[in-house]
């Protein structure tokens, strides 16, 4: 198996693990810090923007590459053997639809986004 076979099952699985995280952000038995982790990790996830573009060299992919995989080890981490398996064992059920999108998430970057130019201009002008 060559190095971008092993790199799409990763993305794959990655894929899969987001998918059994926003499952179980649903479930009452999820501990609630695990719960806010597994809303910003799987919103930003799920986000349409990023909050650094990929256009950006090498920092534009940090977060895809480094902060996402962290943020989901972490969740997984964060949530009962028991809750995981059965939210996974839904996730593999469900990966034939199609892949949700935040949008809300994307409003919260643009939102950021927006912070950012402002205090940017307030900083020029002083």
């Amino acid at each position: 198996m060559d190095s971008f076979e092993k790199v799409k099952l990763k993305a794959k699985s990655l894929k899969k693990e987001v998918r059994a995280l926003y499952i179980a952000s649903k479930r009452p038995d999820v501990p609630l810090l695990a719960k806010l982790l597994i809303i910003i990790v799987v919103g930003y996830a799920l986000s349409p923007l990023d909050l650094i573009p990929d256009f950006i060299p090498v920092l534009g992919y940090l977060d895809d590459l480094v902060l996402i995989p962290l943020g989901i080890w972490l969740a997984l981490r964060m949530i009962p053997v028991n809750i995981l398996d059965e939210c996974r064992m839904e996730a593999q059920d469900n990966l034939a639809v199609g892949k949700p999108v935040s949008w809300t998430a994307g409003i919260i970057v643009i939102m950021v986004w927006i912070v950012v130019i402002i205090a940017i201009i307030l900083k020029v002008k002083t």
